[in-house]
């Protein structure tokens, strides 16, 4: 029998076709068994996220705040770009919580911040140092600017929010508080 009328009779057969079928269940969830190898994600920091040669903290933000001046959202300073690099990767990023949306006592969405009191109690930072977190599991967190940890899918998102505007975002896969 030909090769190319064997492959064919092969197809059809039942056992053959299971095969086929359970390989190509398995080869859509090999990206989510790679978020369980370490080795695969990618560790960042706020700095990773500026561009190049950019200082981490703004001068708008090195000095005293004026709280009773204007209201924070509109004293964030400008961001000077946003890095693709990590666009549809997965990446651990650490950082401090400010809830945005709840079910129940557990947060679904919080923007995660480089600093205590960003965004609350002084002007946020640019947009390029903050990442809008969503998760399909709810996180009970302890409290407005807890340090967490976020690992998951990261990418490049202009977001508006009450609070500020935010370039990044992180679909979270694990939270885990923050040494």
């Amino acid at each position: 029998m030909p090769r190319s009328e064997r492959a064919n009779a092969d197809i059809k057969n039942p056992l053959l076709r299971r095969d086929v079928l359970l390989g190509l269940t398995a080869a859509i969830a090999v990206p989510r068994a790679s978020f369980a190898n370490a080795d695969e994600i990618i560790n960042l920091n706020w700095e990773d996220l500026l561009p190049k040669g950019e200082s981490p903290l703004p001068e708008q933000l090195r000095g005293l705040v004026q709280h009773e001046a204007a209201p924070l959202v509109t004293q964030q300073p400008q961001s000077s770009g946003l890095r693709s690099d990590w666009n549809g990767k997965i990446v651990r990023l650490p950082g401090y919580v400010v809830p945005l949306e709840f079910d129940g006592a557990a947060v679904t969405t919080f923007i995660l911040v480089p600093f205590v009191g960003a965004c609350v109690h002084v002007p946020p930072p640019p947009a390029n140092q903050l990442v809008l977190v969503t998760t399909g599991e709810p996180y009970a967190s302890k409290g407005l600017f807890e340090p967490v940890s976020v690992t998951g899918t990261f990418g490049t998102a202009a977001e508006s929010t009450q609070l500020a505007e935010i370039g990044y975002s992180l679909s979270a896969e694990k939270i885990e508080p923050y040494p």
